[in-house]
């Protein structure tokens, strides 16, 4: 089920600089000369006097000042794109359509425009030819209430639907395991709460299209603030080093004294010995894991039950229990190598505790439990390549490549005026290799 139930967002969580986007402040200065040149033809009462395209239409009865356009917002990433930030534009347009009139106060006429737009989340399909492309978002009315508004518009639907689009095609290489969203190192921390709603959206498109029930999983709470939900987490290096290098004497502490409510996953690699340092963690938290089961306290035990492990190998760094090869690919960073050297020494690690007789099914379980979280680099292509081989991981923690805009991923949208109105009819007038063109997942918003 979608976090938000297809309903679209309230304008209020946008925080949308209403006043400096209507005087064009965050606008390409073409729209705002555009702008001004229509203002100043209608004050004249200007009407159309040269040579137009539509041949057999006299144009002359157009005051070009008030001319009526269709504009369509549009995509063009193949084959698909999970769309995202409609909701945005659509407050944009709704709070800053209009014009300022001889007093200084902003008239708004977002009233008088016919508006149409998709859902966030709609996946659009584009084969190439730029005359079958999918519209977004159509607008119709007198351009120059919203001429002005164009860039912010374009900027508030393209980088969202990239990231969800991202999100999706690497839930599709996961195989149905969890991808939890680490990326907000990445981008200013102003965005991070648009960054989040983009992944959700590709993660609800994902369940519809496949019948699935993953989950949310962001590293801020920022990330989460779209849906009111938290950032997820346990330690960090720099949690390790406060502890002078132990993990296992970290992961205790954080067991002991923080919220049970977290799940418990140790960071690894911190001495680059991720089978000794998985062992180590788990050893420690068993043991006391034990002490209050023996004891009854099965909650209190729960505190100490190992969720995870997070490899996050430098792809510099070669592990350990790594037995070189002399490629790197194989040898370096989180390699399949190192996951399954880890699921083994998970696996086995209670045939070296000497267990209590009448414990060692619950030591066994205990170890097999505990789920493998690989973070560092991972992108489609590495992760498909994991599960092609079916190397044992439990969750993906992906980063920069969820937001990566390269020719593959660019999500750029573009608009473009694809018809005018004469008289009480409607024209279809656009630039060369464009045309009106339709999507019936589109919306009347009024």
């Amino acid at each position: 089920m979608s976090i938000f139930n297809n309903k679209r967002l309230p304008e209020e969580l946008f925080l949308i600089d209403a006043e400096r986007i209507r005087q064009g402040w965050y606008s390409d200065k073409y729209f705002c000369n555009n702008v001004e040149l229509l203002e100043k033809l209608a004050a004249e009462k200007y009407h159309f006097q040269g040579e137009s395209d539509l041949k057999d239409i006299d144009c002359s009865v157009i005051c070009t000042g008030n001319i009526e356009v269709e504009m369509q917002f549009f995509t063009r990433r193949r084959p698909f794109s999970v769309v995202a930030g409609v909701d945005e534009a659509l407050a944009i347009l709704k709070q800053c359509a209009g014009y300022y009139a001889e007093n200084g106060q902003f008239v708004n006429t977002y009233d008088e425009l016919e508006v149409e737009a998709v859902q966030d989340g709609t996946f659009v399909t584009y084969d190439g030819d730029p005359k079958q492309v999918v519209p977004v978002i159509k607008v119709r009315g007198n351009h120059r209430y919203f001429a002005k508004l164009e860039t912010v518009m374009l900027g508030a639907i393209a980088e969202p639907t990239r990231i969800a689009t991202n999100v999706f095609n690497t839930l599709v290489a996961a195989r149905n395991k969890e991808v939890l969203f680490f990326p907000a190192r990445f981008t200013p921390y102003k965005i991070q709460a648009l960054h989040g709603y983009a992944y959700s959206l590709g993660i609800d498109a994902y369940n519809k299209k496949y019948g699935k029930k993953n989950g949310a999983f962001v590293s801020t709470d920022s990330g989460a603030a779209y849906w009111s939900g938290s950032g997820v987490g346990t330690i960090s290096h720099s949690t390790i080093a406060s502890f002078c290098g132990d993990t296992a004497e970290a992961m205790y502490q954080f067991a002991r004294l923080l919220n049970p409510a977290i799940n418990r996953i140790a960071l690894v690699d911190f001495h680059n010995d991720c089978v000794g340092e998985s062992k180590k963690v788990m050893k420690r938290l068993w043991d006391k894991y034990l002490e209050l089961y023996q004891n009854g306290n099965l909650e209190e035990a729960r505190q100490y039950k190992l969720f995870g492990v997070r490899p996050d190998t430098s792809a510099t760094m070669r592990d350990k229990s790594i037995v070189p090869t002399g490629n790197k690919s194989l040898d370096m960073g989180v390699s399949p190598k190192l996951v399954w050297n880890i699921r083994e020494g998970l696996d086995n690690a209670y045939l070296e505790w000497n267990v209590p007789a009448g414990y060692l099914e619950l030591a066994k379980e205990y170890c097999k439990d505990v789920k493998i979280f690989v973070t560092g680099g991972f992108n489609v292509k590495k992760i498909r390549e994991f599960e092609e081989q079916d190397v044992p991981v439990d969750f993906y923690g992906v980063g920069s490549s969820l937001i990566e805009n390269s020719p593959e991923t660019n999500n750029d949208f573009t608009a473009d005026i694809v018809r005018i109105k004469v008289g009480n009819d409607w024209h279809n007038l656009a630039k060369i290799g464009r045309c009106a063109c339709t999507n019936p997942e589109l919306e009347l918003i009024r």
